[in-house]
């Protein structure tokens, strides 16, 4: 295998993930995203005659898929939310395990040109997949307040979502808004004293989760696993964002979004998956310490009905 091209960032909780995976060493696994192919990695290990899928949409991380063993490996480049017809079309419709590490990487963040960081004035992109069309700057540019408001309360959680819609129109009548630093001076007429950074996060967030369109990615992912995985295999998510972390505990306790779990007849849950724990599991002190991106981390690990 050889060095990865590209620095990536640590595997948040990479030993409760593969044990949460329970690999059996002829089995089939899906790692839909790769990344820095950490995660990967580590699943490779445990397989001698089973096959890891590993899916990404970033282009760099295909680079890192370069010279990986091709008889137990395929890398397939798009976003995970297309998982059973890119495995159909490779000849396979039942698989043993899947993992999804969510969110976006240290490296996508640490790239000025990718516009996801309010620390580099970069273009304001923040495309996951950079064939699409839809960017940031089309979202802040075109959207309307109501559809600004919108975004920035649900996927931001920010508190003056209206007022920051409003001014964000405003401001660009006059002028487009082309830059990550020419949208944080915006931000800074709203952002709460001496909370400013997380203030400006928390926009940033929001707007990357539109342009990405990454909850109903991860819903459209939640409900193909649940014909994927055979009986007792494994469903692993990381989740980094309340959000994203609400739709896997609801998906896996009930088996939908909304609403109550159904039963049968006998009061039996109707679900497609049985949590393994009763909550999430979060990373110990230490890890948080030397990794500051698994801080937020919730891992829910399920069983296949």
């Amino acid at each position: 295998m050889t060095v990865a091209q590209v620095v990536y960032h640590k595997p948040v909780m990479l030993k409760a993930c593969i044990e949460g995976l329970g690999i059996k060493p002829d089995g089939i696994y899906v790692d839909v995203t790769f990344g820095g192919g950490g995660h990967s990695k580590a699943i490779l290990e445990g397989l001698s005659t089973g096959h890891l899928f590993a899916f990404d949409q970033d282009a760099d991380a295909a680079k890192n898929a370069e010279g990986w063993p091709s008889d137990r490996f395929s890398f397939i480049a798009s976003n995970f939310r297309f998982i059973s017809k890119q495995l159909k079309f490779r000849g396979y419709s039942q698989i043993d395990g899947l993992l999804a590490d969510l969110g976006v990487s240290s490296h996508q963040i640490d790239e000025a040109d990718r516009g996801f960081s309010t620390r580099f004035d970069g273009p304001l992109d923040m495309r996951m997949d950079k064939q699409q069309s839809i960017s940031a700057a089309e979202v802040i540019n075109t959207y309307s307040v109501k559809e600004l408001h919108r975004l920035l309360g649900q996927y931001g959680e920010v508190q003056n979502a209206k007022t920051l819609a409003e001014l964000i129109v405003k401001e660009r009548s006059s002028q487009k808004v082309k830059t990550t630093g020419e949208l944080v001076k915006i931000l800074q007429y709203k952002a709460p004293k001496g909370k400013e950074y997380k203030y400006f996060a928390q926009v940033f967030q929001a707007i990357r989760m539109e342009v990405n369109q990454e909850l109903t990615a991860l819903e459209d992912l939640l409900l193909q696993a649940a014909d994927l995985i055979k009986p007792g295999g494994r469903l692993v998510v990381l989740a980094y964002h309340s959000l994203e972390d609400r739709l896997v505990k609801q998906f896996i306790q009930k088996g939908k979004f909304k609403g109550e779990v159904e039963k049968d007849f006998y009061g039996n849950m109707i679900r497609p998956f049985s949590p393994m724990h009763s909550s999430a599991i979060s990373p110990d002190d230490e890890e948080q310490l030397a990794n500051p991106r698994a801080r937020s981390a919730k891992l829910r690990i399920a069983i296949k009905n």
